[in-house]
């Protein structure tokens, strides 16, 4: 029986070696979008010389490829390529939220906030605790992934469960369940704005904003949190069994001083929030629809990114403040300074996927792919829910072997958002099945970088935890929350309910 478990986990590791292996040898974003640039390039001027085009079902005009190569194309990319990259859609939103989150993150308030909250947490309710806060973690971006693994280690091992448990619940709440959330964060407006940029593809008049997979992303948060605590206490821990490692409490407390912050941070968001309700309560608010009254859509709603700056800031200020990390005002834009150097890599990365975006556009290469694509489902008449768990599964195994959110997006969005738009489906649906297949997998890529400080965090309570332990315990969270997700995803299509506020499936 030994030797089995042994061969076994050999067999396990060595699969995920070959993964490793596969994709280490994909290259860095950066040098991937360079090579897909070149290839639009020669498959423009190939289907240009070949006069490939394709009738719009919309006006029955004939849409013709055009070539990069040509002179036309070239002046096109020079006097272009400045624009192309200032005007991308999602940077200027990014960015904005990284002032206000990477603040919060630099003075404290992040994580005193999450330590408060698990750590605070009744032994009873603590594995839904974990998962919900740590869904919810993606707020604080990729910090949450460092931070609630461990909290959550240290909790399970002082109310006598075994730590590698709550090492994968906080590991697979924070990365797993990283698109959804109950508020709106800096995904929503990265995958918004490189949605919005792939729907102009084929209509002008039509934009992703980055509410529009709230709701669905709200409920998400609350189904894949009991999700979770069941695949913990039902799977997970019964085959973990009983700790009898070493008792090892690592996770600092929240200090008096900074429930001290947190309260008066608390108070200030309170304030800030009565006085947004305030103005957009009444019906004749400025920041309603000026025509209907409502608010969806509305002024409030297409400045939802700003009214959220304002509250990190107003948060963060006094948080920082009263524990000492602000002593001055020039702290303020110091930290945000850091937090906007900490995008720097992918601000660079924003300049060719920018341009690959804006040529695959130009040529009509994208809307070629979008017409043939759409013609050849039809005739096979794979469409709709078949069509969207192909395309969460495509998703999925994607991401196992390409890391970046932004970077697969980049990639699908300009083919498969066209495709599904000219099938009848709003491209904020299309954007809402890419989210469910990019989380889920995140857990089992070991490509992740995220991958061996899980795995070193587990080490320090089991030293014969590798690879394999961590895929074991992992997998059953990807594939059930995969699964939950789909259903949810099809329950939602079945019913026709909102993805946001005012935005229909269709």
């Amino acid at each position: 029986m030994l030797e089995g478990e042994i061969r076994k986990q050999k067999e396990i590791e060595g699969f995920l070696d070959r993964i490793e292996r596969m994709g280490n040898k994909i290259p860095h974003p950066f040098i991937l979008f360079i090579w897909l640039i070149v290839i639009v390039w020669i498959a423009s001027f190939i289907c240009a010389s070949m006069g490939v085009s394709v009738i719009n079902p919309v006006d029955n005009k004939v849409v013709t490829v055009k070539s990069l190569l040509s002179a036309e194309g070239i002046i096109y990319m020079l006097k272009n390529m400045i624009k192309n990259f200032t005007g991308f859609a999602p940077l200027g939103v990014v960015l904005t939220m990284t002032l206000g989150i990477g603040l919060a993150e630099h003075v404290g308030f992040l994580s005193a906030l999450m330590r408060e909250t698990i750590l605070g947490a009744s032994p009873k309710v603590v594995t839904f605790i974990v998962m919900l806060i740590g869904v919810c973690g993606s707020i604080a971006s990729d910090v949450a992934i460092v931070i609630i693994p461990a909290i959550a280690a240290t909790i399970f091992t002082t109310i006598g469960r075994h730590p590698l448990a709550g090492i994968a619940l906080g590991y697979a709440s924070t990365s797993a369940g990283f698109s959804a959330n109950l508020m709106i964060v800096a995904t929503d407006a990265l995958l918004s704005g490189i949605s919005t940029e792939a729907i102009q593809i084929v209509n002008k008049n039509i934009s992703v904003t980055p509410v529009d997979n709230w709701y669905f992303m709200f409920v998400s948060t609350f189904v894949l949190a009991i999700v979770g605590t069941l695949i913990c206490e039902k799977i997970i821990e019964p085959r973990l069994g009983t700790y009898k490692g070493n008792k090892i409490i690592e996770s600092e407390k929240v200090t008096p001083e900074e429930k001290k912050a947190l309260k008066k941070a608390g108070i200030g968001a309170l304030i800030y929030v009565g006085i947004i309700l305030t103005i957009i309560l009444p019906k004749n608010s400025f920041l309603r629809n000026p025509e209907t009254g409502s608010l969806i859509p509305s002024p409030f709603l297409s400045s939802i990114i700003p009214i959220l700056l304002i509250l990190f800031i107003i948060v963060s200020y006094i948080y920082g403040k009263e524990i000492g990390k602000i002593k001055k005002g020039s702290d303020i834009p110091k930290y945000m300074a850091t937090s906007i150097s900490d995008m720097s890599s992918y601000i660079v990365l924003v300049f060719v996927m920018s341009q690959f975006i804006a040529y695959f556009n130009w040529t009509n290469l994208g809307y070629v792919i979008a017409v043939n694509g759409v013609n050849k489902l039809k005739s096979a008449q794979f469409v709709g829910i078949p069509l969207f768990i192909m395309f969460i599964l495509l998703t999925s195994l994607i991401n196992i072997l390409i890391g970046s959110a932004s970077a697969k997006w980049a990639l699908l969005a300009p083919i498969f958002i066209p495709t599904f738009y000219m099938l009848g489906y709003n491209p904020a649906l299309t954007q809402m099945l890419y989210r469910i297949g990019d989380s889920t997998s995140n857990v089992i890529s070991p490509i992740s970088p995220y991958f061996p400080i899980i795995l070193g965090l587990a080490n320090k309570y089991d030293k014969k935890a590798g690879v394999g332990t961590i895929l074991s315990i992992m997998l059953p969270y990807s594939l059930i929350m995969l699964g939950t997700w789909i259903l949810l995803a099809i329950l939602w299509f079945i019913l026709g309910l909102p993805l946001g506020p005012s935005v229909p499936i269709r």
